[in-house]
C-alpha cells in the first residue's frame, strides 16, 4: 500500500514532488480533448462559437482538475488508483469523441462520458476515505457532492434540451461550489506546494502546444506569401512570450498562503484564474491560424479581430491577478509584482481596444502590434526578474 497515510509521510514529500508517467500519461488523453475543442471554435468563430466553446471547455476543466487534486493531495499510485486513471482516460477519450457536437446530436454521449469521470473519482474519494480516517470528513464532502453532480449529468442524458443543458449547469455548479463547502478541511490536506503549480504549469504547456499544433496543421497546404510567413512568425512568438512570462513566475506562494496563514481567498483565486488563461491560450492559436490564412491584403475581419485581441488581452489580465496573488514569493518583492500586474493591466487594456474600437488591420500590421506587445512584457521584466540578470537592459 503507497497510500500517504501518516503526517510524517507526507511532510517528508513537502519538500519536492513531480508529476509521476501516469500523470503525464493521463495529460495526453486531454491533449485529444482540447484538440477538438479548437477545432469546433475554428468552424464558428462567432459570439456563440465562442460561448459553445466555454461552455464545453468547463466540464473537461472540472475533469481534468478532479483527477489532478485527488492525486496530488494523497499522492496513490497503487494498482487500484492506475486502474482508475486507465478507465478515466477511457471516459475522457469519449469525451473527445463526442464533443464536437457536444451542445448537439452527441451531447446525450459528452454527459454520460463526463458523468462516468465524476463516479469514478468519488469511488476513489470513498476508498481513501476507508484507508486514510483522518480524511473521511474532507471525503465525504467531495463524494456527496461531486456524485450528486454526476446523477444529474447522467439524468441529463434522458431528457431533451433545454432541460439537459439546465441539468448541466446544476451539475457543473455542484462541482464548483463542493470544494468550498469543504472548509478548512480543504487546507488541512492541502495540495502539495510544488506538484500542485507543476501539475498547472503542464496543462498550460499542452494548450500552448495545441495552439501551435492547430496553427501548423491548418496552415498546411496553404499558399504562402511573404505576408502570410510574417503573420505566422510574428504570431508564433505571442504564445512563447505567454509562456515565458508564465513560467517565469510559477510557484506555490498562493498554496503556502492557504496552508501557513490560513488565507484561502488567494489560493482560490490563483486556482479558479487558470481556467480563463487556458481558455485564451488555447484560442489564441485559431486567431494566430485565422490570420495567417486570411487575405493579407485586406483587413482582418472582425470576428477574427475581436478572437485574437479579447484571448491575448485575457491571458495578460490573468497574468496580472497571478502576479498580484503571489503574495508569499520569497523572491520577488511585492513592489515588482505590482509593477509586473500594471504592464501586463496596460497591455491587455490596449490590446483590446483594438477590437473595441474596429481598427482596420492588415493581419501582418495587426501581428506586428500584438507580437510588440507580448515580447515588451518579457524586456519589462528582464529589468527586475532576479533571475535573469544576467546583463541589464538600461
Amino acid at each position: 500500500n503507497k497510500i500517504k497515510n501518516t503526517d510524517s509521510e507526507r511532510k517528508k514529500e513537502e519538500k519536492e514532488r513531480h508529476a509521476t508517467w501516469l500523470e503525464l500519461f493521463y495529460d495526453l488523453v486531454f491533449v485529444a480533448v482540447v484538440s477538438q475543442l479548437s477545432e469546433n471554435l475554428s468552424h464558428n468563430i462567432s459570439l456563440a462559437g465562442v460561448l459553445s466553446f466555454i461552455a464545453l471547455f468547463v466540464p473537461v476543466w472540472f475533469a481534468w482538475i478532479g483527477a489532478i487534486f485527488f492525486a496530488t493531495r494523497f499522492g496513490t499510485d497503487d494498482l487500484a488508483h492506475r486502474i482508475f486513471t486507465l478507465l478515466q482516460m477511457m471516459g475522457a477519450t469519449a469525451m473527445a469523441v463526442n464533443i464536437s457536437h457536444g451542445l448537439g446530436g452527441t451531447s446525450a454521449g459528452f454527459a454520460l462520458s463526463y458523468a462516468a469521470i465524476r463516479f469514478l473519482l468519488v469511488i476513489e474519494y470513498v476508498r481513501i476515505g476507508r484507508l486514510i480516517p483522518s480524511a473521511k470528513p474532507l471525503t465525504e464532502r467531495y463524494s456527496v457532492g461531486f456524485a450528486s453532480s454526476a446523477v444529474l449529468w447522467t439524468v441529463s442524458a434522458f431528457v431533451p434540451p433545454p432541460l439537459r443543458f439546465i441539468l448541466w449547469g446544476i451539475g457543473l455548479t455542484i462541482d464548483f461550489i463542493t470544494p468550498f463547502l469543504a472548509g478548512h478541511l480543504a487546507i488541512k490536506f492541502a495540495p502539495h506546494i510544488s506538484h500542485l503549480p507543476e501539475r498547472m504549469g503542464l496543462f498550460v504547456i499542452i494548450v500552448l502546444g495545441e495552439s501551435i499544433l492547430g496553427v501548423v496543421a491548418g496552415l498546411a497546404g496553404h499558399e504562402w506569401d511573404i505576408y502570410s510567413s510574417v503573420s505566422v512568425g510574428l504570431g508564433l512568438s505571442i504564445p512563447f512570450s505567454l509562456w515565458w512570462i508564465y513560467f517565469d513566475n510559477i510557484g506555490g506562494s498562493a498554496i503556502r498562503a492557504a496552508t501557513e496563514k490560513g488565507r484561502r481567498g488567494i489560493y482560490y483565486i490563483w486556482l479558479y484564474v487558470h481556467f480563463p488563461l487556458v481558455v485564451g491560450l488555447t484560442a489564441i492559436g485559431i486567431g494566430i491560424k485565422q490570420a495567417a490564412s486570411s487575405n493579407q491584403e485586406i483587413p482582418l475581419p472582425f470576428s477574427d479581430l475581436w478572437l485574437i485581441c479579447g484571448s491575448i488581452s485575457g491571458c495578460l489580465f490573468v497574468q496580472a491577478i497571478l502576479h498580484l496573488v503571489a503574495v508569499e514569493d520569497p523572491d520577488i518583492e511585492p513592489k515588482t509584482r505590482r509593477k509586473w500586474a500594471t504592464y501586463r493591466i496596460i497591455s491587455g487594456i490596449v490590446i483590446i481596444s483594438i477590437a473595441i474600437l474596429g481598427l482596420k488591420l492588415y493581419p501582418a500590421v495587426l501581428m506586428l502590434i500584438l507580437a510588440f506587445i507580448c515580447a515588451l512584457q518579457i524586456v519589462l521584466d528582464l529589468r527586475d526578474h532576479p533571475h535573469h540578470r544576467i546583463f541589464r537592459l538600461w
